[in-house]
């Protein structure tokens, strides 16, 4: 049996689809750690997870940075600084924990930096599926850009001999998704696709006895949005009150909506994973757990991406036929109904959706993902 170390950086999205993974390996008799923020470990993870604290400090984001000014910020205040400050460690994990290979986070550089440093193997944990889109393609300056970070980060502190991008193990990438989604992928990497990673859930209170036979929507914008998304909800909350023959669950983690309908049930959190089991709809902001968690069950989205990996995310739902783009800008109570009204009733959509589901059922999930972890640590 072998002893794996995950990284991860202290995003809720980027930890979720892993747990499932790690409880695969766990089944099959490996032992897993993980690296990583200990407050956001100790909420997500089953409670006897073995957990090395990192640090993870984060600045204050701006809610209005858009584009490429939404880009810049991620890079060179967010995960630049944060690679740095989770060196140490994840290098004291790694002493500590000796693990045969790594699984780590695209967005946590450090220990892409420590398994270079060390000579161990590590596989890239994709959970979004931007970054193997390349959606910088178009753009080469911002791409040379972000790789020149890249690589002063990897002659600094891990393996000055090797020249592959951080972003992508040599070894392995698994991929959250299927090519049905997300297209193929435009990197020179080992992308194995696994499609989405069902984690086992955590107990959540949630009143069930609302919920009636009416079709039920389900409103999020994810766990890294309250500072922008106050209007896009008021404004989805207004859309669903013209609209009583549609039950609706709002995620209002900030707690800013008042005076809803009847219709209408406002949660700071919920059972994400059960209520997509019962969803016609979902309105999102195009979070790639949000997004491949719905079209895993068949539901078509409503997208209005805010900023970083949404767009693309957004416009790979929109390729595939699954949902409908809006601007979250400018969305508006008249939009958003239109769009929630256009998805329901047009069963294009929901087909799409089913044959993207049909492409994650057969690309094997947690099972397939711990398999390659397996070949990777015995290969090492």
């Amino acid at each position: 049996m072998s002893r794996f170390l995950i990284v991860v950086p202290p995003f809720v999205g980027h930890v979720n689809p892993v747990v499932g993974v790690a409880a695969e390996l766990a089944e099959r008799g490996h032992e897993v750690a993980w690296a990583g923020d200990r407050d956001l470990l100790d909420r997500l993870l089953p409670a006897d997870s073995t957990v090395f604290p990192v640090a993870c400090p984060l600045p204050d984001r701006p809610a209005d940075v858009r584009g490429f000014a939404a880009w810049k910020f991620l890079w060179e205040a967010m995960l630049v600084p944060l690679a740095h400050t989770m060196l140490p460690g994840v290098h004291a994990a790694v002493e500590q924990w000796r693990p045969d290979a790594l699984l780590v986070d695209q967005q946590a550089i450090a220990g892409a930096l420590v398994a270079g440093r060390t000579g161990l193997p590590w596989a890239t944990s994709a959970t979004t599926s931007s970054e193997i889109t390349d959606p910088l393609a178009t753009m080469p300056a911002i791409g040379g850009w972000v790789r020149g970070m890249l690589t002063d980060l990897r002659l600094r502190f891990g393996d000055p001999l090797h020249d592959h991008d951080l972003r992508f193990s040599p070894h392995l990438v698994l991929a959250f998704t299927t090519p049905a989604l997300a297209g193929d992928p435009a990197v020179a990497a080992p992308v194995r696709f696994v499609g989405p990673s069902r984690r086992p859930t955590r107990p959540i209170d949630f009143p069930w006895d609302w919920l009636d036979d009416r079709p039920l929507v389900l409103v999020t914008l994810g766990t890294a949005n309250d500072d922008a998304g106050a209007k896009f909800l008021a404004d989805s909350v207004a859309a669903l009150r013209a609209r009583p023959g549609l039950q609706a669950v709002v995620v209002d983690p900030a707690g800013t909506l008042a005076d809803v309908p009847a219709n209408v049930l406002c949660r700071a959190e919920v059972p994400q994973p059960e209520l997509l089991d019962r969803a016609a709809l979902v309105v999102c902001h195009a979070g790639h757990n949000t997004v491949c968690e719905a079209l895993d069950r068949a539901v078509p989205l409503v997208v209005a991406p805010i900023r970083d990996d949404q767009p693309v995310i957004a416009e790979q739902v929109v390729r595939a036929g699954a949902g409908v783009r809006l601007r979250f800008v400018h969305a508006g109570a008249e939009r958003i109904g239109k769009a929630i009204d256009a998805v329901l009733t047009e069963p294009g959509y929901r087909d799409a959706a089913k044959r993207v589901q049909e492409s994650f059922a057969a690309a094997g999930g947690a099972a397939d993902a711990a398999t390659g972890l397996e070949f990777l640590a015995r290969s090492a």
